[in-house]
């Protein structure tokens, strides 16, 4: 990790602003609150991507001691749990690609043998028009798996990233004044 890590900073009366109060789990395995969890990625996005984050909680009440010790492992393990839900939507693109794909060049195969059927079987307007709207049909099918892997797939690999490098964050609590 490089010597100054990029800083996001959170301002809290208590620590359990941090966390969805509604989540019935353990302190260290419990959901960060959606403002919380959106704040802390809206600026982790605006960080230069090669550097190491740091999470600065300041606090104007102190935490019990056990939950100010836990507060590391909890939002890493929150951070590393959203990380592997988006690797796994990755995935599921990149599978939902390769099937798009497959469909997508068996069924322009099949235009073009189709196309190729209707110029062999008839000549003039009505047979060209089949043919050429055959070949249409057929690269109109491929527009999907061409999405997925030109645009779909690399704004999911970012914030995939992203969240990994949440995940590996060094978070630090600052105790109200005394």
């Amino acid at each position: 990790m490089p010597e100054n890590p990029s800083r996001i900073e959170v301002r809290l009366r208590e620590l359990a602003q941090l966390f969805n109060s509604m989540d019935p789990s353990p302190f260290n395995e419990r959901d960060l609150d959606g403002d919380a969890e959106e704040f802390i990625i809206s600026w982790a996005r605006e960080l230069p991507v090669g550097s190491a984050i740091e999470l600065t909680v300041q606090l104007a009440v102190a935490p019990p001691p056990a939950r100010a010790t836990a507060l590391e492992g909890a939002v890493r393990h929150f951070f590393t749990e959203r990380a592997l839900i988006k690797h796994l939507e990755f995935r599921q693109l990149m599978r939902r690609g390769r099937q798009s794909l497959l469909i997508g060049l068996l069924f322009l195969a099949g235009c073009f043998a189709l196309s190729q059927l209707a110029s062999a079987f008839g000549h003039g307007t009505a047979a060209d028009v089949v043919k050429e709207s055959l070949t249409i049909v057929g690269w109109v099918a491929m527009w999907r798996p061409l999405e997925i892997y030109l645009y779909d797939w690399w704004p999911l690999r970012d914030e995939w990233r992203l969240l990994e490098r949440l995940a590996k964050m060094k978070v630090t609590l600052v105790p109200p004044a005394a």
